[in-house]
């Protein structure tokens, strides 16, 4: 019996044009008042989920949001923080003032602001060649207000639970050694999209992460479900029973899940919880 289904959201729960279409909504919703446990799972941070919560309605029925690939974990109802795995403040500062070698732009978020060099700096291509204004983006689906700062390494004098650095897709791929072979023992990073690259304390992963918030919950990974779509997802994918790729899914990413469904425009999602709970199909409520 599955009693929790875990979503990542870019290129899973969103379609292309970032929107849960309605028969996945319809679905998740049914989920929900099922008594199955929704938890958002995504790079993204916790300030930056909640919208997407609020469309599913998490307040209400005790969503859960695991943030920043598993840096930290919220539950949608309380506000109470599950888990926390941020890094110290002079490994940030180490890793922002390694940043400055290259033409990326590094963005770090505290309380309701996103914090860059140059606000109007923005402006790269996305993976389709098409341009796109990444702070302005970053800011505004995240609900942050933005703010600037010269010097970033010099400004972090607090734990951070993620460090995130654009750049056109092209340059980010031919330096992804170099951003993150100073740091590999120290704290984990890699690309989560080809115009992203991320740094997070050593061991955050979201499966561990799932592992904490649901164990408390007394939910065991042969009763869960996850979607997702990158490489980031597979440590989720391969925790639980039902470890679900969408159509749209990186190579490793298929590979590695228990079954691959529809893509993230066709209601992947929808089909394959249907397909497994198939209670949930109209009029079995």
């Amino acid at each position: 019996m599955i009693k929790a289904i875990l979503l990542d959201i870019d290129g899973t729960l969103t379609n292309d044009q970032k929107e849960i279409t309605p028969f996945t909504k319809d679905v998740l919703m049914r989920a929900q008042k099922r008594g199955i446990r929704l938890g958002i799972a995504s790079a993204r941070t916790s300030h930056g989920l909640k919208r997407f919560g609020d469309w599913l309605e998490f307040e209400k029925y005790h969503g859960i949001y695991v943030a920043c690939n598993g840096a930290e974990i919220t539950d949608a109802s309380s506000g109470e923080m599950i888990y926390e795995n941020a890094m110290e403040p002079a490994l940030a500062a180490e890793i922002l003032e390694h940043l400055k070698k290259f033409q990326v732009i590094p963005l770090i978020a505290k309380g309701n602001h996103m914090y860059t060099n140059d606000v109007y700096a923005g402006k790269i291509h996305d993976a389709n060649g098409n341009p796109v204004d990444i702070i302005r983006y970053e800011s505004r689906s995240n609900n942050y207000l933005l703010c600037e700062e010269k010097d970033l390494a010099a400004f972090v004098d607090f734990p951070l639970t993620k460090i995130l650095v654009s750049g056109e897709p092209d340059y980010l791929k031919s330096i992804g050694e170099e951003l993150g072979k100073p740091f590999k023992d120290r704290a984990k990073c890699g690309f989560t999209a080809p115009v992203f690259y991320e740094y997070n304390a050593y061991g955050v992963d979201k499966a561990k992460a799932i592992a904490s918030a649901f164990e408390k919950l007394g939910i065991k990974p042969e009763e869960m479900m996850a979607f997702g779509d990158q490489v980031n997802d597979i440590g989720m994918l391969e925790y639980v029973k039902y470890g679900i790729a969408m159509g749209n899914a990186v190579d490793a990413c298929k590979e590695s899940a228990f079954d691959v469904t529809d893509d993230n425009n066709h209601d992947g999602i929808a089909k394959a919880v249907l397909k497994y709970i198939p209670e949930l199909a109209e009029g079995k409520l």
